[in-house]
């Protein structure tokens, strides 16, 4: 699936059903990435996030054409990285093995990666985990745009456990699959709008730690919910929440 973050958690953009176990490959990627791109020609990227699952040298191949698609990937532990002439390689858990927790380290110059020069920063977190990345760009800022990923598994969780409860579908076949994601990820937009709209008139509260004490598309689930239930009773706010799904 590619997303595209905002307030925290990403938006479905597109997807594609995976007629087997495992992760996607690289032609799957692509094929991803190009229908994005039809789609939006002119479309502004400020960076591309994958996990540890979304590698390889196609893959970057792919990413390094000319178009050059900003891009901060996190590498396997067991992944090589050579040293800067390039004579020799390690892994990126040997490489880092002298981070402390909360270090960062930029490897100076480009590095042998998948057999394409990228840029390697890593750090390590406060459990003592690895982060270890590749971008081919803008190196300082790759850990902090690298973040941003979370908002997949946040897509995710409200899709899933807590929100929808996608995984309790007895749907076997991808195309009605498919367009059960598409009717979910309807209901997503509408939620996170509705939560949004809600949260200019009735804020919610913040808690001692800064952060907001629900999530805008929990707020405007529970909302939809509680209007969806009594109809007589929220007529006006039904109508404003169906105003959200069109700008006309």
């Amino acid at each position: 699936m590619l997303g595209m973050v905002h307030e925290g958690v990403a938006f479905p953009l597109f997807w594609t059903m995976l007629d087997k176990r495992g992760n996607s490959n690289s032609d799957e990627r692509i094929d991803l990435l190009e229908r994005f791109e039809r789609v939006f020609p002119n479309a502004q990227v400020r960076c591309l996030t994958g996990d540890r699952e979304f590698v390889g040298k196609d893959w970057c191949s792919y990413l390094l054409l000319p178009k050059t698609l900003p891009f901060r990937l996190r590498l396997r532990h067991s992944d090589q990285i050579s040293s800067r002439s390039g004579k020799s390689r390690q892994s990126g858990e040997r490489v880092f093995a002298s981070l402390r927790a909360g270090e960062t380290r930029i490897l100076s110059g480009q590095r042998w990666v998948w057999g394409r020069r990228v840029y390697v920063v890593a750090t390590r977190l406060s459990d003592g985990e690895l982060l270890i990345l590749a971008t081919n760009a803008a190196p300082q800022t790759a850990l902090a745009d690298y973040r941003l990923r979370w908002g997949i598994e946040t897509l995710f969780s409200a899709l899933k456990t807590r929100g929808f409860n996608l995984e309790s579908t007895h749907f076997c076949q991808a195309e009605r699959l498919s367009k059960l994601v598409a009717l979910l990820s309807l209901g997503f937009c509408w939620a996170m709008l509705t939560g949004l709209w809600h949260h200019q008139h009735q804020p919610i509260a913040i808690k001692a730690h800064g952060r907001r004490a629900m999530s805008l598309f929990r707020y405007g689930c529970d909302f939809l919910r509680r209007i969806c239930c009594d109809l007589a009773l929220w007529s006006a706010e039904f109508d404003q929440v169906i105003k959200l799904l069109s700008p006309y």
